[in-house]
C-alpha cells in the first residue's frame, strides 16, 4: 500500500503540467463528511452546464523515450520514476469514486518502449474499467502521438473524451526544444478521430444502435511562452486546428521552468506567464462564442494582447468609431461587443427592452460591468453626447477602477502553484 501511495504521488505530480483537463486548484479537505478534494491526483473541470467534475488525473508512467526540454518527464530529466500496472490503476479508479473522492479518469501516459506499447496499456485499463468494473464515470485519455489507427479507435469506444497535446504553437517551435516530434503526429490521430466521430454520427441516422464513441470529443494543449511565437501566430494554429479537427477545446499552458540547463529555454523568472495565458483564453471565447475574427483581435499590426486590458476591451478602444452604442437600438450582435457586457447580459438587455425604454438604474441591476460599459454605451436617460471621450481617458479610468484587483488575482495564482 505504501508503495501505490508512492507512486501516486509520483504520478500525480507528473500530470499537474497538463491542463488539458481544469483544476480548481482547491485544499479544501474531509473533516468529517464525504468526498476530500484535497488527495493526490485529484484535480476539477467543469462541464458545459457550470456543474464541477472531480477527476483522478494521473500519468500511468513517467519513464519516456522522448527528451523534451519543456517537459519535467524527459529522459534526461533526474527525477524519481514509477509506473502503474494496468490492475493497480483499475484499483485506484475505483477505490476514489466508491469513497466519491472522484467522478471521473484523467489517464495519461509518458511514452516508454513505443507509442503502441504505451497506448496498448491505456487501452487496456479503460477497456477494463467499461467492461468489468461497470465502470459508467467520466473518462478523459490522452491519445499518445504514433499510436495505431486499429488501438485510437477501440479506445474510442471506451472513452468519454480523447486529446493529444500539440505542445508548441509551430513546428520551428517544437524542433527547437523536442526534435524528435512533429506536429504532423498530432494532426494524423487528430484528424483520424474526428473522422470516425463524424461516421459513428452518420451511421446512428440510420441504424438504430450504434456504439458511442468519444461523445464529448476532443481537445489540445499548447504551451505558452517556452518559444518565441507571438500571440497572434498562436490564436491562428488555435483557429485552424478548431476548424480542421472539430475540438472542444483549445487549452493554453502557461510555461512552467522545469528546465535551468537549457540555454534556449526562458530562464528569467519562477512562475508561468499567468496574465498573457488568461489573455489568450479569452481571445479564444471572443472569436468562439461572440462572433468576432481574429483578424479584429490580432493582426499584422497587433501581434500580441494587450497584457494590461482584455482583448475586448483593447478591440473598443481601437475602433471608437463604432461607439457609443444605443442600448435600446442595438442588435444582439453589437450589445455583446461592448466591454462590461457577457452574453446572458445581452440576453436580458433584449428581453427587459420589450416593455420599454431601459435607464442606467436598470442597467446596473443586470449584473454588467457597468463602470466599463458606460463608456461605450446610452441608455434612455444618458446626457447627450456627441462622441466618446479620449481613448486614453477611458483606458486609464478602466485601469485606475479595476485592474489592480485583477492583477492582485493573477497574482496569487502564480504563487498557489508553487
Amino acid at each position: 500500500m505504501e508503495r501505490i501511495e508512492e507512486k501516486l504521488k509520483i504520478l500525480a505530480d507528473a500530470a499537474k503540467y497538463d491542463v488539458s483537463c481544469s483544476s480548481s486548484g482547491s485544499k479544501r479537505k474531509n473533516t468529517g463528511g464525504i468526498g476530500d478534494a484535497s488527495s493526490s491526483g485529484i484535480c476539477h473541470t467543469y462541464t458545459e452546464d457550470g456543474r464541477c467534475v472531480s477527476l483522478l488525473k494521473i500519468l500511468l508512467t513517467n519513464h519516456c523515450i522522448y527528451d523534451c526540454a519543456f517537459c519535467v518527464s524527459r529522459r534526461s530529466n533526474d527525477v524519481k520514476r514509477a509506473a502503474f500496472t494496468i490492475d493497480e490503476v483499475v484499483e485506484l479508479t475505483m477505490n476514489f469514486y466508491r469513497r466519491n473522492y472522484i467522478e471521473g479518469l484523467f489517464l495519461s501516459s509518458g511514452i516508454f518502449k513505443n507509442a503502441d506499447f504505451t497506448m496498448e496499456r491505456l487501452l487496456r485499463i479503460v477497456k477494463k474499467l467499461r467492461i468489468e468494473e461497470k465502470y459508467n464515470g467520466y473518462i478523459h485519455l490522452k491519445t499518445i502521438p504514433g499510436a495505431s489507427e486499429e488501438l485510437i479507435k477501440e479506445a474510442g469506444l471506451y472513452v468519454d473524451r480523447m486529446s493529444i497535446n500539440l505542445e508548441m504553437p509551430t513546428e520551428a517551435g517544437l524542433k527547437m526544444v523536442a526534435p524528435d516530434k512533429d506536429h504532423e503526429s498530432v494532426k494524423k490521430p487528430l484528424a483520424f478521430v474526428n473522422e470516425q466521430m463524424k461516421g459513428y454520427r452518420s451511421e446512428s441516422k440510420i441504424i438504430k444502435r450504434v456504439p458511442v464513441f468519444v461523445p464529448a470529443g476532443q481537445s489540445t494543449q499548447i504551451v505558452i511562452g517556452a518559444t518565441p511565437e507571438t500571440d497572434f501566430e498562436i490564436m491562428n494554429v488555435a483557429k485552424t486546428f478548431y476548424k480542421n479537427y472539430q475540438l472542444k477545446r483549445v487549452y493554453y499552458s502557461g510555461y512552467v521552468p522545469v528546465n535551468t540547463n537549457n540555454n534556449l529555454l526562458p530562464q528569467v523568472g519562477s512562475a508561468p506567464p499567468l496574465i498573457r495565458e488568461n489573455r489568450l483564453y479569452q481571445t479564444d471565447w471572443l472569436l468562439r462564442f461572440y462572433g468576432f475574427e481574429l483578424d479584429e483581435i490580432l493582426n499584422e499590426e497587433h501581434t500580441n494582447l494587450d497584457l494590461d486590458i482584455d482583448p475586448k476591451l483593447s478591440w473598443a478602444l481601437r475602433n471608437p468609431h463604432l461607439f457609443p452604442v444605443d442600448i435600446n437600438r442595438a442588435d444582439y450582435k453589437m450589445i455583446i461587443r461592448i466591454p462590461g457586457i457577457g452574453r446572458q447580459s445581452a440576453l436580458k438587455i433584449i428581453q427587459a427592452r420589450k416593455f420599454g425604454k431601459l435607464h442606467e438604474y436598470q442597467l446596473r441591476k443586470m449584473g454588467i460591468a457597468y463602470n466599463r460599459a458606460k463608456h461605450f454605451m446610452v441608455c434612455a436617460d444618458s446626457p447627450f453626447i456627441l462622441g466618446m471621450p479620449g481613448v486614453s481617458t477611458i483606458r486609464n479610468s478602466i485601469l485606475q477602477n479595476g485592474n489592480s484587483k485583477y492583477k492582485s488575482k493573477i497574482l496569487e495564482a502564480q504563487l498557489a502553484l508553487f
